[in-house]
């Protein structure tokens, strides 16, 4: 007999919520490891609710087959559906090689999911991670991802145009914005940085589109009250310029955001918090939109 779980019973970091109408179900995927941050890594578990209160699971949605160059750090998986299967963006590393996100597939939204590109997708020699797909209005995709404060100080999130199968990227990485552009974000200090230097995490971009046209962006750094989210916008389109709202969506200890809709087609913001291991759990909270962006609302 299935054990029912509440999202209070699932540890699980950068939640991602995939609805799928026709199977009348929504699937909670994120980094699943008991200890995402030490080698060896398992793989990623999905869980799957009718309702987003009573949670089937875990299904284990990728292993890593023989072979695989990664053994650590299985972090942040999104599933997207692209032209009838299911694509999930996540980033991977091993020792001595920089963390990248890597394109997987699988026919089924739970999976199992396999290897889709070649190894990362993101630039060789850049530590990279938090892999976004994004879907222009021209039918063009795009990867957006963070190339990572601890090789480059101020953390960016860059921009880069992928093949129309999402097996490889194509053309220059373009950044959209650094971390320290957001009033709200605040800096940190890292032994992997230069002697005296602070840095400015980027984490976790997420886009979405409002009915207005507007292209807002969701993503994570330190705050006053540690790790935060905070919003951006763009007029343009993913290459911006991207305009930073001075204050957080969720200001205290919790983020990497994405949003989603249910069922019902309600608007709904997943995050996780608190953000220490192996506390962290999935929160799910209904959002609205507003001529400036986004606002939570009160259940």
């Amino acid at each position: 007999m299935v054990t029912p779980l509440g999202l209070e019973d699932i540890q699980i970091r950068d939640p991602f919520l995939l609805t799928v109408p026709e199977e009348g179900v929504h699937y909670l995927f994120g980094s699943t490891d008991a200890d995402p941050w030490r080698p060896p890594a398992t793989g990623f578990d999905c869980y799957r609710s009718a309702d987003l209160r009573v949670w089937e699971g875990p299904l284990p949605a990728f292993r890593p087959p023989v072979g695989f160059w990664s053994d650590r750090n299985f972090w942040a998986p999104e599933v997207h559906r692209h032209r009838d299967r299911f694509y999930m963006f996540a980033s991977f590393k091993a020792d001595g090689v920089p963390r990248g996100t890597q394109v997987l597939v699988a026919d089924r939204a739970e999976g199992p999911y396999q290897p889709w590109s070649d190894g990362p997708v993101t630039p060789s020699g850049w530590e990279c991670l938090d892999g976004t797909l994004h879907v222009d209005d021209d039918g063009h995709p795009w990867i957006v991802y963070c190339h990572e404060w601890v090789q480059v100080v101020d953390g960016e999130v860059v921009a880069q145009r992928l093949a129309d199968d999402l097996r490889e990227a194509q053309g220059e990485p373009v950044v959209l914005f650094r971390a320290s552009e957001a009033p709200w974000v605040r800096p940190v200090q890292h032994r992997q940085l230069p002697p005296g230097a602070q840095g400015y995490v980027t984490d976790g971009p997420f886009l979405h589109r409002l009915a207005t046209g507007t292209l807002v962006m969701l993503w994570s750094s330190m705050g006053e009250s540690g790790y935060a989210m905070g919003l951006a916008r763009s007029e343009g389109g993913v290459l911006g310029p991207w305009e930073q709202l001075p204050d957080p969506v969720w200001a205290r200890d919790g983020g990497h955001g994405m949003i989603a809709r249910t069922l019902q087609g309600d608007l709904v913001i997943t995050l996780h918090q608190p953000n220490r291991t192996p506390e962290e759990r999935a929160v799910i909270r209904r959002l609205a939109e507003t001529p400036d962006g986004l606002r939570l609302l009160t259940d």
